[in-house]
């Protein structure tokens, strides 16, 4: 069985277009798993084992209690950092 997923694809709901397993094993900032990754590959294979063989414990467990966080809050994150690169960019 081939153990590698990461050349696997498929379309992602938040992006979409066509991304592969890989990309969203390492697509936030900080180079973790999306929130989303259980949902989006169950019917693929068993994305939960595999995780599981392939992550420290505690990154595990962060990633299978993460939820992402209220639109609202979201928006008003995403104008907060827009405007600190807007201001950065001024000075």
């Amino acid at each position: 069985m081939d153990e590698n997923k990461d050349h696997l694809e498929q379309r992602c709901p938040r992006l979409g277009g066509q991304v592969s397993f890989g990309y969203c094993r390492m697509s936030t900032d900080d180079g973790s798993a999306c929130w989303k990754i259980f949902d989006c590959w169950w019917e693929y294979f068993d994305v939960v084992e595999y995780l599981k063989k392939h992550l420290p414990e505690e990154q595990f467990n962060a990633l299978a209690s993460a939820r992402p966080q209220p639109k609202m809050a979201s928006l008003v994150d995403l104008i907060q950092q827009a405007k600190k690169r807007t201001a950065g960019g001024n000075r």
